[in-house]
């Protein structure tokens, strides 16, 4: 009458491991709306031109599908998701920014989508496991 629970964990598993069908044209758009913000870096967080100032304004970048908000979460806002929500791309897409100014030093983030869901930045360093199990990357800006 009723499966095993190792059936329907196993089946669960094989569902989650199936590859995952990105649209193709999602890479051309990420590129297309960073062109329009500060200069990229290779990869993690993108650094604007330095300011005059200590500080350095940085642009986190995040593709997620789906989602109805999105908020830029670290050491540098208290992990405060009102503090740094993300704006969707001006052209509707999955594509969400945020701009921060950071002073020299090392931060830990990740991004809180639609207010339970954790990611890291797939473009940056991941940080060690903290005692919360969250996934949390790291960016690290130096000084002038």
């Amino acid at each position: 009458m009723f499966e095993h629970s190792e059936n329907v964990i196993e089946r669960i598993v094989a569902h989650l491991r199936r590859p995952v069908q990105i649209d193709p044209a999602v890479d051309s758009r990420v590129m297309e709306e960073i062109a329009g913000g500060p200069t990229p870096r290779v990869s993690g967080p993108h650094e604007a031109p330095p300011a005059e100032t200590a500080t350095r304004a940085f642009q986190f970048v995040v593709v997620a599908p789906r989602a109805a908000r999105v908020a830029l979460v670290g050491d540098f806002n208290d992990w405060d998701a009102a503090r740094t929500p993300m704006r969707p791309s001006q052209r509707g897409g999955p594509v969400w920014t945020a701009v921060v100014p950071l002073s020299p030093g090392r931060y830990r983030y990740a991004f809180l989508v639609d207010g339970s869901r954790w990611l890291a930045d797939p473009a940056a360093p991941a940080a060690r496991d903290d005692e919360f199990g969250t996934p949390s990357s790291v960016v690290t800006v130096g000084g002038s």
